[in-house]
């Protein structure tokens, strides 16, 4: 049965409707690995209510905090680094089908990114797949406790570093893995959710 192209605003009413963009192998992975759009839409609201605000998705997968915070708030930029090439790929054709020009997409580990181009982050914690073979996309990648460790590590040094007020929204993460110098101002959806700002 051959699938049927929608607009490209009604890929944004629902989750299931988001994952249609996608191939069949993905879809049966998105429940579990990216963020539902009531929760981009709480994120992206916090996140780029600056216009201008330059917003990295740390482990952006298949592009749908960007494609979907983008669309929310347009007077914004969201990036997203992914460290698998097709992912990124399937990422930019979703944008491409969408017709959103303020998302950027790039291939590569998070560590190598320049954290100075960004004002504010969304994390949903993309590090567990290292501890827990369920959690896995696929065998691309190597994984390990220890690199579980490092990926956490390096995340709480850079955003320990980052000037005053800039804003960090974390999904599904531990609050151990936010420094100190966050001040946490609110938590949705059972503690899951929360929002962060540097003093």
């Amino acid at each position: 049965m051959k699938d049927v192209i929608l607009p490209a605003g009604e890929y944004l009413k629902t989750d299931e409707a988001f994952v249609k963009l996608y191939p069949r192998n993905i879809q049966a992975i998105s429940k579990r690995h990216w963020t539902p759009l009531h929760i981009v839409r709480y994120a992206a609201t916090f996140l780029g209510a600056t216009p201008g605000a330059k917003v990295l998705d740390v482990g952006s997968g298949i592009g749908k905090f960007c494609l979907a915070a983008a669309h929310y708030m347009p007077s914004a930029h969201f990036f997203g680094i992914e460290q698998r090439d097709y992912l990124v790929k399937h990422a930019r054709s979703a944008q491409a089908k969408l017709s959103i020009n303020n998302v950027s997409f790039i291939e590569g580990n998070f560590t190598q990114a320049d954290f100075n181009n960004y004002d504010h982050f969304y994390f949903f914690n993309s590090f567990f797949e290292n501890l827990f073979d369920e959690d896995r996309i696929d065998d691309s990648v190597a994984y390990s406790e220890s690199l579980y460790d490092y990926y956490t590590r390096y995340l709480y040094n850079f955003l320990k570093e980052r000037r005053s007020g800039t804003r960090v929204v974390t999904y599904h993460t531990l609050w151990n893995e936010v420094p100190r110098e966050y001040k946490l101002v609110e938590s949705l959806d059972g503690g899951e959710l929360n929002f962060w700002v540097r003093r």
